[in-house]
């Protein structure tokens, strides 16, 4: 059985949700407006009034806000519970994967926490009974940015239930706010992967890792405050594959980070910038692949020049496997492996997905044979590419 949410704790956390918007958008405009009229003779006294103003409307969307949330509060035994649907965890996910960072901090009810699961329902960690579908291989899969664990499964393809079927894993999904720093998640992962191999019902004899995108990266971080904490499912990992991981950034989010910058440029479009930076801490990480809390502590995340994160190696002793993408074909030649450098797989450059780096000393140590270059494949079409199920089997 899915989780079940409390539609009256949803309806209040997106009537929260609707409030701050309002709020923000009524600052954004105040802000506007009093840049035009300090260059107004007696701006001043005008844009005083203009300020009683915009405040009113905050002040009346805030109370609005919080007499529809006790409302709500009231009627949750009538409203009953949120339907389960595959559409509306995508929604949620790609919500968290925005906003999530925001969500969290405010408590707002649409953060997701993070849980492993089997088959779209949380795992009942110590009380799971030995089935016919549960081994001591246990393999976890770990979801991108703006997803959740029901979109591994794509065009009725399923990573996980292929390793169950042809290996003999037991595919566990972690479902997680990729909204959230990635350090953050990193480190609850570290905790939810001791207390998942504590409690299997069968001894664990074996654990993978199978990250997609922003999942190798929140895997990476695991593996660092793992390792911190003395946990001993590391001594259990025998491998991980990266799928399309950006692990020294995505152009992306540099190309986002420059639109706060210019529009910083003119005192006009500053407050315009405020929309720039309404992309979560998890997107803002993705900029150099951050993975530890020091590279965004006591700093400016959206700060143009920034020093690259800590580099973080691969977990010594542990097989890694990486998979990387580009949208075109042709990638030995000049213009195919430029196109590759640049686009990749449409959202990561292959150099990032492969770990290389410019910089001596911050290339990861894939080894040759460990390393898998698909032409023609885009971002999203490694979760059910025929070619990286292939690879999956052979490595695995």
């Amino acid at each position: 059985m899915r989780n079940k949410t409390s539609r009256a704790h949803e309806l209040a956390g997106a009537a929260r949700l609707v409030t701050g918007a309002v709020q923000g958008v009524t600052d954004i405009a105040e802000a506007v407006h009093t840049a035009i009229l300090s260059n107004v003779p007696a701006g001043k006294p005008l844009a005083r009034a203009a300020s009683l103003v915009y405040g009113g409307v905050r002040g009346s969307a805030g109370l609005a806000g919080a007499g529809l949330e006790r409302l709500l509060g009231a009627l949750q035994g009538v409203l009953g519970e949120a339907t389960p649907s595959h559409r509306r965890e995508a929604l949620l996910a790609a919500l968290n994967g925005v906003v999530g960072d925001a969500l969290a901090r405010s408590g707002n009810p649409l953060a997701i926490p993070m849980t492993l699961r089997r088959h779209g329902a949380p795992l009942a960690v110590g009380t799971e009974q030995p089935q016919g579908d549960i081994s001591g291989r246990i393999v976890v899969l770990v979801h991108g940015l703006c997803m959740n664990d029901v979109q591994w499964r794509r065009n009725g393809h399923d990573h996980g239930e292929l390793l169950r079927r042809e290996r003999g894993y037991t595919p566990v999904y972690l479902h997680y706010n990729s909204g959230r720093h990635i350090s953050e998640n990193g480190r609850d992962f570290a905790q939810q992967l001791q207390a998942l191999v504590l409690s299997w019902p069968v001894p664990v004899t074996e654990l993978v890792i199978v990250g997609h995108s922003m999942g190798g990266l929140v895997t990476r971080s695991a593996c660092h405050y793992g390792a911190e904490a003395g946990y001993d499912w590391l001594g259990r990992l025998s491998k991980l594959v990266f799928l399309g991981s950006p692990h020294h950034g995505a152009p992306l989010e540099r190309g986002g980070n420059w639109v706060h910058v210019l529009t910083d440029l003119s005192k006009y479009s500053a407050p315009f910038s405020r929309l720039a930076k309404l992309r979560s801490a998890g997107i803002t990480d993705l900029r150099h692949g951050s993975l530890l809390d020091n590279d965004w502590q006591d700093g400016d995340r959206f700060a143009h020049r920034r020093a690259l994160p800590q580099f973080v190696p691969l977990p010594v002793g542990v097989a890694c496997h990486t998979v990387a993408a580009a949208m075109g074909a042709n990638t030995g030649t000049f213009v195919g492996n430029m196109k590759g450098k640049i686009v990749g797989d449409g959202l990561v450059p292959l150099d990032s997905a492969l770990g290389r780096h410019a910089e001596a000393g911050r290339t990861l140590a894939f080894a040759p044979e460990r390393q898998a270059v698909l032409e023609g494949v885009n971002h999203m079409a490694l979760l059910d590419a025929p070619a990286v199920a292939e690879l999956l089997l052979k490595w695995l």
